[in-house]
């Protein structure tokens, strides 16, 4: 059958849905709220079928990229309408795609329902601000927002380092230079190096990758830039840990203390189908650096953050299990959900007013 591949992208768009995927042997599947669902009206797709439509949109060195890594990440416009991330990849002798639709206008921090503090996070003069959570969390468009705040309100230079460039920023009262892996640059750690010579205020990290990129993100936030950059784990005691696991033993020492003078704020999160089906929310996990805080990162008890968190609400603290407690109360999830999400049922209970069966 005659596949018109750009239906299948309005389609994304039409019905906000957050990814695509495209591979042989299924028909196009969206992600709904959280859920995978075929598209009705097509079969099954052919490996001719998907070769062609990820070919039809790459560049002639994109494609020679994808042959020789078996795998490319980029960026594509339909103009006017949409603009995706996406991740081309070869799965048994055929290609494969996962298109993530960003949004066309970037959502204001308030409106994606992120704490307060966030806004404090923004004001900050230097620093290393860190965006957690497991792929597909919401941690980009939660970056994008922070980014566009500082943009609209503080004369900045802001330097971005991605793969690939998801929102497009404008210049506002910021001047807003965006990088991509690939086309612009060839390495996070290689453009973070440069862009300390390029007389940034603010420096964005699309992802800490590495010990490089990791050693000169936190040299940068302590020279007096203000960095926020991302990490895949799941809350700010397992985000401090793989910060410092990643050097050597015998550096590890040194990094706790940069970590513990450097640190803004980490901000940990995940999106949860909401009671009424309308769409998705976030739940979010936040750790502010009080000089409580700085000590046990100092002396290697990040054991002890999720308790640093919970008597921190003064200063903006918020645990994953009080913001899941918080969306319960709203309305926003069911409870059922709240303590299939929580890493600590008994405290989530406690926060609800629920009295366990043992008691």
């Amino acid at each position: 059958m005659a596949i018109e591949f750009s239906e299948i992208l309005l389609e994304v768009v039409g019905r906000r849905a957050s990814d695509l995927h495209l591979t042989a042997g299924a028909p196009p599947t969206l992600r709904e709220r959280g859920a995978l669902v075929a598209i009705n009206g097509y079969g099954p797709l052919t490996p001719d079928d998907t070769r062609e439509f990820i070919y039809s949109i790459l560049s002639t060195e994109q494609r020679r990229r994808l042959e020789t890594d078996l795998q490319l990440d980029f960026a594509y416009l339909v103009p006017g309408k949409a603009r995706f991330r996406v991740n081309a990849f070869h799965q048994r002798g055929a290609l494969a795609a996962a298109f993530r639709l960003i949004p066309h206008q970037m959502v204001a921090i308030d409106d994606l329902g992120l704490p307060p503090i966030v806004h404090t996070l923004t004001r900050r003069p230097r620093g290393l601000v860190l965006v957690t959570g497991p792929t597909g969390s919401g941690k980009t468009t939660s970056l994008a927002a922070m980014l566009d705040e500082i943009n609209s309100t503080r004369a900045e230079h802001i330097i971005t380092i991605e793969d690939p460039i998801e929102f497009l920023h404008t210049h506002k009262k910021s001047l807003v230079n965006q990088r991509e892996l690939g086309s612009d640059a060839q390495s996070f750690g290689a453009a973070l190096r440069a862009a300390l010579r390029e007389d940034p205020d603010v420096i964005l990290v699309g992802e800490m990758r590495d010990l490089e990129t990791i050693a000169t993100a936190l040299t940068a936030a302590e020279t007096g830039h203000l960095v926020f950059a991302t990490l895949h784990t799941q809350d700010a005691a397992q985000t401090i840990d793989r910060v410092i696991d990643v050097f050597p033993p015998e550096q590890q020492n040194q990094i706790r203390v940069q970590l513990s003078v450097t640190l803004q704020g980490i901000m940990s999160q995940t999106l949860l189908p909401k009671a009424d089906g309308s769409g998705r929310c976030a739940a979010v996990e936040i750790l502010i650096p009080t000089p409580g805080v700085r000590n046990l990162i100092r002396e290697a008890k990040a054991h002890q953050i999720p308790s640093a968190i919970q008597t921190g609400a003064s200063v903006g603290m918020q645990s994953m299990d009080s913001s899941l407690a918080t969306l319960v109360r709203a309305g926003q999830i069911t409870k059922e959900l709240a303590h299939a999400r929580s890493s600590t049922p008994e405290e989530l209970s406690r926060l609800l007013g629920e009295v366990s069966l043992a008691a």
